[in-house]
């Protein structure tokens, strides 16, 4: 699951789930889009039950 929620971490126990959940530091699409290539390669990466979070830049 790719999300903007960065409180979802806390909220949810996802060691026990069979989704990887994936942050996203901003939400606007003009700098969402900027950063696919490392969106995707997080998205691939990822695991269930595994949380990881992309920083994209405030720019």
């Amino acid at each position: 699951m790719v999300t903007t929620g960065k409180n979802l971490r806390y909220q949810q126990n996802l060691s026990s789930r069979m989704i990887a959940l994936v942050v996203l530091g901003q939400s606007p699409w003009r700098l969402v889009r900027r950063h696919l290539d490392v969106i995707l390669e997080t998205v691939n990466a990822s695991s269930p039950g595994s949380f990881a979070e992309v920083a994209i830049p405030f720019e």
